[in-house]
């Protein structure tokens, strides 16, 4: 008992110094925090200034070929020749296959032999007209004139006839070489060197897409193009869609380096998603863009003028609002809610509650809450959409991006 109780009060008297120590750490600790909340955290900030900027929208899309060609044959035969390589690419007249051609150049051969025997026998047709032509009424009655004009005729249609069976043949003949219809880039074959093949069979024997240029297949909402055109009828948005550009955005974030252009939009809103189909057309010269990526398209629908705010200083409330922190007059962190923001490339675009030379904070967002005092330092955002040092030329490659 004696030895359960040493040890009983040997425990009680370790928590209590472990308390102590605790405690009296604590305390200082506390002090440090209560002193550093006074002092203000530096944060980034861009002074705002009005001005005009387009008005933007980005649009998924798909990557479809400009032409698209399933090869099949147009006469019977048997393959003999496979002239093109898997996965290549082929210009327009390039020989694809060649079908055996003895059959079809025998009947060519034929023709022509017809050709010959039709013609051979139209001299002695028309000699035999002219001489009656020249006795009718005179030796010559008016039926044998008549069955003379027959026979010429008979025998001028024949050779037509004969030309005829040869164009026919030649065509045929023709068509046992199976050629590219447009340049473009070619897929394996289905069939191989000795497979017999039929005249406008259902399976293509291979397929070309043209991919240069390229068709991108955008979807846009019903919704937006009604409030685009509200905007453009009240003169908010300068410019229209008269002149519309189009900017691809790649699978993996890259802007793609040509430009489109609006080729055709379906003007039939789907009923099941509420959305209209834009085709817009970009050169594809290095085949980057392939059929099926999926891609974002940023178009460019006017101007406004107004404030842009950076994309990155920027949030979305619970209500789907943009919130935004600013430097107040005080000193101090002041968000601000907006109602409307039209996108504007990389930044938000609005017109109310702000002027120029606010303060918005675009760097140390992370560590600030509303009402806590700032120290302001002036920054800038470069091309590259990164947030670097006011003094620091515009193109600042080698920096990163800020932490928001």
């Amino acid at each position: 008992m004696i030895r359960r109780a040493l040890l009983v009060s040997s425990a009680l008297a370790l928590v209590v110094g472990l308390a102590a120590c605790n405690d009296s750490s604590s305390k200082p600790a506390a002090k440090a925090g209560a002193g550093a909340a006074q002092q203000a955290a530096p944060v980034g900030v861009v002074t705002l200034k009005k001005d005009t900027y387009p008005i933007t929208t980005i649009l998924p899309g798909r990557a479809e070929a400009f032409q698209v060609a399933d090869i099949r044959p147009q006469v019977n035969g048997i393959i003999r020749e496979i002239a093109f390589k898997e996965g290549g690419e082929v210009k327009k007249g390039d020989m694809l296959y060649q079908i055996d051609d003895a059959a079809y150049r025998a009947t060519v051969e034929q023709a022509q032999a017809a050709i010959s025997k039709a013609q051979a026998s139209v001299p002695s047709a028309q000699s035999n007209f002219d001489r009656y032509q020249r006795l009718v009424g005179s030796g010559a009655t008016q039926i044998e004139f008549e069955n003379a004009r027959t026979a010429l005729a008979q025998a001028n249609a024949e050779v037509e006839a004969a030309k005829a069976a040869l164009t026919a043949a030649q065509i045929d003949l023709d068509h046992t070489k199976i050629t590219a219809p447009f340049d473009g880039v070619i897929d394996q074959t289905a069939y191989n060197i000795g497979n017999v093949v039929a005249a406008n069979q259902s399976t293509a024997l291979t397929t070309i897409r043209q991919l240069d240029p390229i068709y991108i297949s955008l979807t846009e909402s019903s919704t937006n193009l009604l409030k685009l055109r509200d905007a453009i009828a009240d003169g908010q948005v300068k410019g229209g869609n008269t002149n519309v550009a189009f900017r691809l955005i790649l699978e993996d974030g890259r802007e793609y380096n040509q430009k489109g252009k609006l080729d055709m939009s379906k003007q039939v809103v789907s009923e099941t998603t509420g959305t209209f189909i834009i085709r817009v057309v970009f050169p594809n010269p290095d085949r980057v863009v392939l059929p099926g990526m999926y891609v974002r398209a940023t178009v460019e629908l006017g101007s406004e003028p107004g404030y842009a705010l950076p994309q990155l200083a920027t949030t979305r409330d619970a209500n789907g609002r943009l919130v935004a922190q600013f430097v107040s007059a005080e000193g101090k962190v002041e968000s601000r809610v907006f109602e409307n923001a039209t996108p504007s490339n990389n930044s938000w675009l609005v017109t109310q509650d702000v002027k120029d030379g606010d303060q918005l904070i675009v760097s140390g967002l992370q560590s600030i809450v509303a009402g806590m005092p700032v120290k302001p330092v002036p920054m800038k955002i470069n091309d590259s959409g990164v947030v670097v040092p006011a003094d620091q030329p515009a193109a600042g490659g080698e920096q990163k991006p800020a932490a928001n």
